[in-house]
This record gives C-alpha cells, sequence and structure tokens, in this order.
C-alpha cells in the first residue's frame, strides 16, 4: 500500500508550478488532494489537468484573508472528513531591482501573500490539527531568503522568505510535545513562472543568471516526486526537507562542464 494512500492533503497555491507539481505527485501516491488559487477558474483549471475525479476538489481563496483560509479548511474537511498535511505553499515574487524601485503595491503584495498567507494558513491548520484525532503536519515552503541567501535586487521577496524561516522554527516550538508536527520544505531552485517572472523587465539579467539556474535549477516533474515522498515519509518534528543541498550544489558546479541542461527548455530532461 501507498505511503499516502488516502491521507488528505492540502497545496495553496496548487494551481501552478510547484504547487501544481505536488498536487499530481500526491494524488499519484493514493492521497486525496485539496488546492486552492486566487480564482475559480484557475481551480477549475487546475483540477481539469489533474483529473482525479473525486479525490481532487480545489477552492478559490484569497490567502491573505484568515476567514477565506478558515474556509478552505472546511471545505477539505466537508469534502474528505479531515486534513493530514496541510503545505504552505502560496506564493509571489517582486520585480527585481533596488527596493526604492519596487512598487509599493507589489511589497504589499508579495508580504501578504507570502508571510501573511503562512501565518494564516500556521494558524488555522496548527489549531484545527490539534482538535482532531492523530493530529496532522504542516509544512511552510522555503525561498530564496530564507536561510540568510542575500543577492542584489531580492531585499522584497528575501525578507518575505527570512520571517516565514522564523514564523517556521516559532511554530516548531510551539507545537512540541503535540501531535501537529511542523515541517520546513525546500524545493532548490525551480523553473517556473514565478523564477521566470522575476526577470520580465531585465531580460539581460536574466541571460547573465541563466548559465547558473542551469547548473543548479531542476524541473518542477524532476523535483515534486522526490519532495512528496519526503513529506509523507517524514516522522520528525522539525524537520527540513531540502532538495538542493550544498553537496548537491557543489557536485553539480564540479561536472557543469562535462553536463549541459537547459532546464527553460520544453523538452528539457
Amino acid at each position: 500500500m501507498s505511503a499516502g494512500s488516502g491521507r488528505v492533503v492540502v497545496v495553496t497555491g496548487g494551481t501552478r508550478g510547484i504547487g501544481l507539481g505536488l498536487a499530481r505527485e500526491f494524488l499519484a501516491r493514493g492521497c486525496r488532494v485539496v488546492i486552492c488559487g486566487r480564482t475559480t477558474g484557475a481551480v477549475d483549471k487546475a483540477l481539469a489537468e489533474l483529473g482525479q475525479g473525486d479525490r481532487a476538489t480545489g477552492l478559490a481563496t484569497d490567502v491573505q484573508d484568515r476567514e477565506a483560509v478558515q474556509a478552505l479548511w472546511d471545505h477539505a474537511v466537508a469534502t474528505f472528513g479531515r486534513v493530514d498535511v496541510w503545505i504552505n505553499n502560496a506564493g509571489l515574487s517582486a520585480p527585481r531591482g533596488p527596493l526604492h524601485t519596487v512598487p509599493t503595491g507589489a511589497v504589499r503584495d508579495v508580504v501578504a501573500v507570502n508571510l501573511v498567507g503562512a501565518l494564516n494558513g500556521s494558524a488555522v491548520a496548527s489549531q484545527a490539527m490539534a482538535a482532531q484525532s492523530g493530529g496532522g503536519w504542516i509544512w511552510n515552503m522555503e525561498g530564496f531568503g530564507s536561510r540568510g541567501e542575500h543577492q542584489p535586487g531580492m531585499a522584497v521577496y528575501g525578507a518575505s522568505k527570512r520571517a516565514v524561516q522564523y514564523l517556521t522554527e516559532a511554530l516548531v516550538k510551539q507545537t512540541k510535545d503535540t501531535e501537529v508536527k511542523v515541517g520546513f520544505l525546500s524545493p532548490g531552485i525551480v523553473a517556473t513562472d514565478l523564477l521566470v517572472g522575476d526577470y520580465t523587465d531585465d531580460p539581460d539579467g536574466f541571460d547573465k543568471v541563466k548559465k547558473v539556474f542551469n547548473i543548479l535549477g531542476d524541473r518542477v516533474e524532476t523535483v515534486t516526486p522526490w519532495l512528496a515522498d519526503q513529506v509523507l515519509a517524514a516522522r520528525k518534528h522539525g524537520t527540513r526537507v531540502a532538495w538542493l543541498t550544498k553537496t548537491k550544489a557543489m557536485r553539480r558546479f564540479m561536472g557543469a562542464g562535462f553536463t549541459k541542461r537547459d532546464i527553460f527548455a520544453p523538452e528539457a530532461d
């Protein structure tokens, strides 16, 4: 029997990119899956792509609204009876550049989705899981800046993810000695519209970093099967599941001259 058989997994931001990839992999492992996105149209499109009938459902959810996130939990429980795994994956990026050039609205949106969204998801899931038999797992998605990385032009996104790191550490301590378990989920560099979108107004900048991305990065379909397996197999509270470790990064740089990769090409390996 699959490790995921019958388990109910909620993936916020599950209509595209890593979130959609995770939803697909959890379904392949026998889980029942709930996704959310910003619009009903996006949710319906993703569910059609997943094509799993009554094992997948979704709800348009504004993750920066606590009541909307609670409604997502309630929808999952009404459909499947409980939630075993909750993944705070929803995220936005900001245009790269000096802080003073990033529009106020973009700053507000990134913080609202990346940080407030994770806060809301963690609050709703931790309270509800503590009240249900067997508890459950909460996973917060790491990103650039989570562990103190710095790069020019990344102040807004990096700050939001650094704050999510603090949130997750605090939640680990808060839920210690309970049936609620918490983990850090780190997908590394993945070729998604979120990554490419950072360089919409800076094609020259993208050309400069593309070589590094092709060394260290991967495609959604490469990373998400491994992440799903690790999430379902996790047992230790406070664990960190990381795809791109320092050792793996070093090996890739050492072998870069012998291996040609293009993670942005439609048919790339």
